[in-house]
């Protein structure tokens, strides 16, 4: 009870401060990654060096290049917040809403942030604290907060996620294409989007209750039409590079992994190098699909 109780109070404290966002000196990122705790334990950097320097990364055609000029500022934000899932971002209460807005009750501070949203040199962020982390209203989903008019108005938008949607997708296609349902419906209409599932764990269980999910969810996004391309994170090259590897998780004095969920930043240079040529062709898929819309903002 009393944990109930200091969780509704931590979210009302957050309520005042997203009203104030809307008239705060915020300008939004041209690119944004959202993704789970993978972002802050390994993936952070690197997604935000790879979309930094899309052209060195994905080297354009003419027309690739002259249609990527919609990107030219290079405002890139990528933040991850643990134990977060799709169904976090557009769900309007309860426990999957919590994950975003709740203030972690011991660290205070529940998401790994970089690139141009960060000035502070410290990755760690509390979601709700800060201009450019107001994402919790009452009775309204992060989504809908994050891309309201005044706010968030990326020209691209990368979703990762995986791992605790896992059981929810493996069980069921029916919940997995709930959660794309949703999601499609608060996206904002016509915004190149790109969903990626995370990368492998270490273990052959837990990557195997993955791969289950995974076949769900990009049928979910098949059947509903979204508008988001999906890229397949867990692969056989990715699983061949990540499971079983020591040298891309965190181990303790002994050796032995003690965090096979998220792979380290070295993992996720190699992941990056693999799934690369999928990345690519996703982005330019998008931006060309949505030129004659982009080009009006």
């Amino acid at each position: 009870m009393l944990l109930s109780l200091l969780r509704k109070f931590a979210f009302a404290c957050l309520l005042p401060s997203a009203a104030l966002a809307q008239s705060a000196d915020f300008q939004s990122p041209s690119i944004v990654i959202l993704g789970d705790s993978q972002i802050p334990f390994g993936s952070g950097p690197v997604f935000l060096d790879f979309f930094e320097n899309i052209k060195t990364h994905c080297p354009p055609t003419p027309a690739q290049a002259a249609n990527l000029e919609v990107l030219a500022d290079m405002k890139v934000a990528v933040i991850g917040v643990r134990s977060t899932s799709l169904h976090s971002w557009t769900a309007k209460m309860g426990k999957a809403k919590g994950a975003i807005c709740d203030v972690d009750p011991k660290w205070k501070v529940n998401a790994g942030t970089y690139g141009f949203i960060n000035t502070t040199g410290n990755k760690y962020k509390q979601i709700g604290k800060g201009d450019a982390y107001q994402f919790c209203e009452r009775d309204k989903s992060a989504f809908q907060v994050m891309f309201r008019p005044d706010y968030y108005a990326p020209k691209l938008i990368l979703l990762s996620f995986l791992g605790n949607s896992a059981k929810r997708w493996a069980s069921s296609l029916e919940k997995a294409i709930q959660d794309v349902q949703r999601m499609n419906e608060q996206l904002p209409p016509g915004t190149p989007c790109i969903f990626m599932t995370t990368a492998p764990s270490y273990s052959k269980k837990i990557t195997d209750l993955r791969l289950k999910a995974q076949k769900n969810v990009k049928r979910a996004f098949a059947e509903t039409g979204s508008q988001c391309s999906f890229v397949e994170g867990a692969t056989p090259e990715t699983v061949a590079a990540n499971q079983g590897n020591r040298k891309y998780f965190r181990v303790n004095k002994s050796g032995k992994v003690k965090d096979p969920y998220h792979p380290n930043e070295r993992a996720a240079k190699t992941f990056f190098m693999i799934a690369m040529d999928d990345i690519c062709t996703a982005v330019y898929d998008q931006i060309d699909d949505a030129m004659p819309e982009l080009a009006k903002r």
